[in-house]
């Protein structure tokens, strides 16, 4: 099976390609293939998006980067809604870390944050020897990644897929959701790095098998045929800057003709604010929310995604009569 060719070789094929030239960081796009039964996705982050989102939180290397897997997979999974909202890709369980969670809006706008005990991750860290931690050893035995789909219609409800966390890899652990609760065939690939300027890149792709049908007729050795392609697929292709996102669709998809279409930017850009802020804490006791209450009559919040500070008048959210 051939996988690598050159730029001239791709000329003298004619290879259905789109024309976009989209930035090397901060989107994401879909792509197709003529002769293979997939449909997929690519994303890069980087100097606009993710590498802010963990600058700011200054995590552990190892947490920021599975920190940024769950921002890559909610952009892989959430690009593709049909209508406006946001998903989380949100883990929890009762290890060193407690919580974990990415986001993208469908205005391209991606946030994140995590909870952790910093005694117990330095002492996973001394164990693995700076290897990076399975998630088993991240969330404990119970732990759960909870896929959450809230779309903008308040007459909606949230949706919420869940599946334990088994697997090595926040990838595996997602294709398994896939596989149990959508009973649909994907292979996804993740990979988050910081360079030696502090900057972080990451790069993610995932392909989804097409069902059979009079058209396509079997879709199973075409469906085999992507998933050896794209297991040749290395960590450091996904988020190089030196490789452009188009050329590596090419390199893996060549051989069938491989369309990838217009990019979509994306940003660091936390959708926090007062509004919906008085919002939720209207939603509580107005005995808790004046036990809160600092003693100039506000309450200071702070966003765990972007650690914007609110100060918010308590009567504000109570009523003054109350």
């Amino acid at each position: 099976m051939h996988r690598h060719m050159t730029r001239e070789d791709e000329r003298q094929r004619g290879l259905k390609v789109s024309s976009v030239s989209p930035a090397q960081d901060d989107f994401v796009a879909a792509f197709t293939s003529d002769a293979l039964p997939i449909t997929g996705r690519i994303v890069r982050m980087g100097p606009r998006s993710l590498s802010p989102i963990l600058q700011r939180h200054a995590y552990p290397d190892h947490l920021g980067e599975i920190l940024g897997e769950a921002v890559l997979l909610s952009t892989l999974i959430g690009s593709a809604m049909k209508f406006q909202g946001r998903i989380l890709a949100q883990a929890e369980g009762d290890g060193p870390v407690s919580m974990l969670v990415g986001e993208y809006s469908t205005d391209g706008s991606v946030r994140a944050y995590s909870r952790f005990e910093a005694e117990r991750w330095a002492y996973l860290e001394k164990v693995n020897r700076g290897e990076k931690p399975h998630m088993p050893q991240l969330f404990g035995p119970q732990g759960a990644l909870a896929l959450i789909i809230i779309q903008d219609n308040r007459n909606v409800q949230p949706y919420q897929g869940i599946v334990p966390l088994m697997k090595g890899s926040l990838a595996e652990c997602a294709e398994d959701y896939f596989h149990q609760s959508q009973q649909v065939q994907t292979c996804l690939a993740l990979s988050v790095k910081r360079d030696a300027a502090g900057e972080w890149h990451a790069g993610g792709m995932m392909i989804q098998k097409m069902a059979s049908d009079d058209a396509r007729g079997d879709t199973d050795d075409g469906w085999r045929e992507a998933m050896a392609l794209f297991n040749t697929l290395e960590a450091d292709e996904l988020c190089s800057e030196e490789l452009p996102a188009q050329d590596l669709l090419y390199r893996l998809f060549h051989e069938g003709g491989v369309r990838m279409q217009s990019p979509e930017p994306l940003d660091d850009n936390c959708t926090c604010n007062e509004e919906r802020l008085r919002h939720t804490l209207s939603g509580m006791p107005d005995e808790s929310l004046r036990e809160m209450a600092e003693e100039d009559g506000t309450l200071g919040i702070d966003c765990q995604f972007c650690a914007r500070h609110y100060d918010i008048p308590v009567d504000a959210v109570t009523g003054a009569t109350n």
